[in-house]
């Protein structure tokens, strides 16, 4: 099988990313579908007995369909939570594209749906030279991936909302974005969303309350098409 593939990146760090993309695995899996989680590139990672272990990508791991190796979920694991390219520079490794495609195609031929999780925002660097366009958004608008952006619902997500998704739609495809909502609870919570709703170049696929499980609010057949129905 070759899968179809959703990439999440969202406004910033900590605003959600894991939250929605297992959501968006366990209601494909629910759905009945083969889901698997990609978190190519990790920091902040944990010594185990079995190495390095990024909390983000036992999430996804444990969200998706079962029988994926966790490295293969997350070929790339650094152990200080800082930029990705910096941690990689300190290791002494180079993120190589060549990885990260050969990461997914193998997951890809297992499943029908991979959900990659890029690491901090749209933009974030894969290397040390800007010049290469080696960062997620370079990798992922390569591929022509459909792009959700989770939007963390604080100050000023109005401003990186819309520099976030002005950007995606410009080199790919901007398939929606989630109002995810972070404690403590923004003031005028539903003027913003209203304000990002008709200005936004792509649909809310979602408005996440901050207690119950986001799969609650998580629907992917609503909105990922036909091909995210059984």
């Amino acid at each position: 099988m070759t899968a179809r593939t959703l990439f999440v990146t969202g406004t910033d760090t900590e605003i959600g990313k894991t939250r929605i993309a297992t959501a968006v695995l366990r209601g494909l899996v629910a759905a009945g579908h083969v889901a698997v989680g990609y978190k190519p590139v990790a920091s902040g990672c944990e010594t185990t007995p079995a190495g390095l272990r990024n909390e983000d990508a036992l999430a996804l791991a444990a969200a998706g369909s079962p029988g994926f190796a966790y490295e293969a979920i997350n070929p790339y694991a650094f152990e200080p939570a800082i930029a990705p390219h910096i941690a990689a520079a300190d290791a002494g490794v180079r993120i190589e594209r060549a990885v990260l495609d050969a990461g997914h195609a193998r997951l890809a031929a297992d499943a029908d749906w991979v959900v990659v999780e890029g690491a901090g925002g749209w933009h974030v660097p894969l290397g040390a030279d800007w010049d290469s366009n080696w960062d997620f958004a370079g990798w992922a608008s390569a591929h022509d991936w459909p792009v959700l952006l989770v939007v963390g619902m604080r100050l000023g997500c109005v401003n990186h909302a819309m520099l976030s998704a002005r950007a995606i739609a410009a080199t790919t495809t901007f398939a929606g974005w989630v109002a995810n909502t972070l404690p403590p609870r923004q003031p005028r919570l539903a003027e913003n969303l209203a304000w990002l709703e008709q200005a936004m170049p792509g649909p809310c696929v979602a408005q996440v309350p901050i207690d119950p499980p986001a799969e609650h609010a998580i629907e992917p057949a609503a909105w990922l098409g036909d091909g995210a129905r059984p």
